[in-house]
């Protein structure tokens, strides 16, 4: 088997059998294109079933001097989950990645708009314009459902029950979970949804699509950030964002304003609470002060004595 082969057959894996996003199955092919060069390489070319434990520790001593510690955890996992396939498909009896130790990484701590230029975003959407509705729409529901940008590419007009106050998202591992949508983010939704056939004339195989582009087709990842970068300039946000920002800034209004952890991993659709709980430390100057105005012990006077 030679290592265009076995990729292929462990991203088909990845996308059928674990229904893995594309963003990581572009991801993981990355990783593992870059090993098979390092391997091609090498003074001893190996394949995906020759390659042993040694050569594997010379390739993540060779990439450590040139990547941070988050691109090597994620492409120790890629090169890991690789192997683990290989075993278990029968290809080989060993694992050479089982014993690579994952680089410590710190926490980081999400980046998240406030309310200030949540609004500032907002109005510089141009509204005159032929996508003007459209990019509200799409802005209004990654803020207001706390969305991956995944789930909001792949929504359809089957999965709005407005009636209900409701939405379906498709999440990571083809899971659905219904999140609550306020009326104000579904009438601009409607306001985009009065033209969108007239617009956007969707093409077959589109027609339940929510978010289509001037061809009538789905929208591209790639063109979210683009509309997140413009419209970011045009507000005179200065920081560094994404569309995931929004996520993060549901996330974090949301506790801020007392919202219950719990509550916040399911509309965010976080299979363990520990993922959710990132935001608990984005919040904790606000949960400070919670602290201090409501609980029992900040009203004794702090100069008493025991």
């Amino acid at each position: 088997m030679n290592w265009k082969q076995a990729i292929d057959d462990y991203m088909l894996y990845l996308r059928i059998e674990r229904s893995s996003s594309e963003a990581t199955i572009s991801s993981y092919r990355f990783d593992l294109e870059h090993l098979e060069q390092f391997c091609k390489t090498a003074s001893t070319a190996q394949t995906p079933l020759t390659l042993n434990s040694e050569t594997l520790k010379q390739f993540f001593a060779l990439t450590a001097e040139i990547i941070n510690e988050r691109s090597q955890a994620r492409m120790l996992s890629a090169i890991k989950g690789f192997f683990s396939y290989l075993k278990f498909e029968g290809y080989r009896n060993d694992h050479p990645a089982s014993l690579l130790e994952t680089p410590k990484i710190g926490r980081k701590l999400p980046v998240h708009l406030s309310t200030d230029e949540i609004n500032r975003f907002f109005q510089a959407i141009d509204l005159s314009t032929n996508h003007g509705h459209r990019n509200q729409a799409l802005f209004e529901l990654l803020y207001a459902c706390g969305l991956r940008v995944s789930e909001l590419l792949s929504l359809k007009l089957s999965d709005l029950y407005f009636k209900e106050d409701f939405i379906k998202v498709t999440g990571k591992g083809n899971k659905s979970r219904l999140v609550p949508v306020q009326k104000f983010s579904q009438e601009r939704v409607e306001f985009y949804l009065l033209s969108r056939v007239e617009k956007y004339k969707p093409q077959p195989a589109f027609e339940d699509v929510l978010f289509l582009n001037r061809r009538g087709k789905s929208l591209t990842r790639a063109m979210i950030f683009t509309l997140t970068r413009n419209i970011a300039t045009l507000a005179g946000i200065k920081k560094k964002i994404s569309p995931h920002t929004f996520r993060h800034s549901f996330a974090t209004h949301i506790l801020e304003h007392g919202g219950d952890l719990r509550a916040i991993q399911l509309m965010l659709g976080h299979q363990s609470i520990a993922t959710t709980e990132i935001y608990l430390h984005s919040s904790a100057e606000k949960l400070r002060s919670t602290l201090e105005l409501l609980h029992p012990r900040a009203t004794l006077n702090r100069t008493t004595k025991p």
